[in-house]
């Protein structure tokens, strides 16, 4: 398999704070990667390291066979794909839906004075409908529900046909309907072999879609375990991660955690 991500001993620090210590991860193509941990613990930096926009302190990171450091990171994230609260910030409430999916491709937040083809206008149309938000095309991005502003964002991060597509907490903020529905939609994108790698950044092992094939735990910004996801999501290696002693149990293939006690 060809590594699409390869991080050697990477540290991320900010003054006297070490956000990531010594972090080594492999991602190769055709895998799906789950990033569970704590509040805190490092995964939406290593996220921001991942997808171009925040280079290694010390250590190395390959994205897709091209150096951070040695590569112009504007010609490098087109071809990642990337959801996250941050980015979602930066879109204008004023934007239209469509323009929203569509302006990706210049990968920029707002549309200005530049000009789209027709295959463009299609294929963000057809991203829209693939994740149930089509009818929403003309809406202004701010007047979206929370749960239609997540499916809009990952409909975005595949304007460009990435070759390795980033989910910063994807789910955070949607009720439980809108959360079901996100799972549904992420486990269809697993399935699909014609579909980047796939890098889901959660909080809940509850939120892990059928598909993804490996998980890797971080705690207080160090791996604490990483492999095949059900050699990894075992009571005691999430209850070590967590430092809490949980029950982890998987039902029709998905995943459940809850503190152990009394029943």
């Amino acid at each position: 398999m060809t590594d699409v991500l390869d991080l050697q001993a990477v540290s991320i620090r900010r003054g006297t704070t070490t956000i990531l210590d010594d972090v080594s991860w492999t991602v190769r193509d055709g895998e799906r990667w789950v990033v569970l941990g704590r509040n805190g613990a490092g995964k939406t930096t290593l996220v921001q390291v991942a997808s171009g926009r925040m280079h290694p302190t010390t250590g190395t990171a390959d994205l897709l066979g091209s150096r951070l450091g040695r590569v112009d990171v504007f010609e490098l994230r087109p071809r990642i794909g990337l959801s996250s609260a941050a980015l979602a910030d930066k879109i204008p409430a004023g934007e239209t839906v469509r323009d929203v999916v569509l302006t990706a491709a210049y990968g920029v937040t707002g549309r200005w004075r530049e000009s789209y083809e027709s295959l463009d206008e299609a294929r963000a149309t057809d991203l829209l409908g693939a994740f149930g938000v089509a009818h929403l095309s003309d809406r202004y991005f701010g007047t979206l529900s929370e749960g239609e502003r997540k499916r809009v964002q990952i409909a975005r991060s595949l304007m460009t046909d990435p070759e390795l597509l980033l989910l910063d907490e994807p789910a955070a903020g949607l009720d439980l309907g809108g959360r079901e529905e996100l799972v549904a939609a992420l486990a269809e994108l697993a399935a699909d072999r014609k579909s980047p790698v796939l890098v889901l950044v959660t909080h809940h092992v509850e939120e892990i879609p059928q598909g993804f094939t490996h998980v890797l735990l971080l705690r207080q910004g160090k791996v604490f375990a990483a492999g095949p996801v059900d050699e990894v999501l075992t009571a005691q290696t999430l209850s070590g991660a967590f430092d809490l002693e949980l029950v982890v149990d998987k039902i029709d293939g998905r995943w459940s955690a809850r503190a152990s006690g009394p029943r």
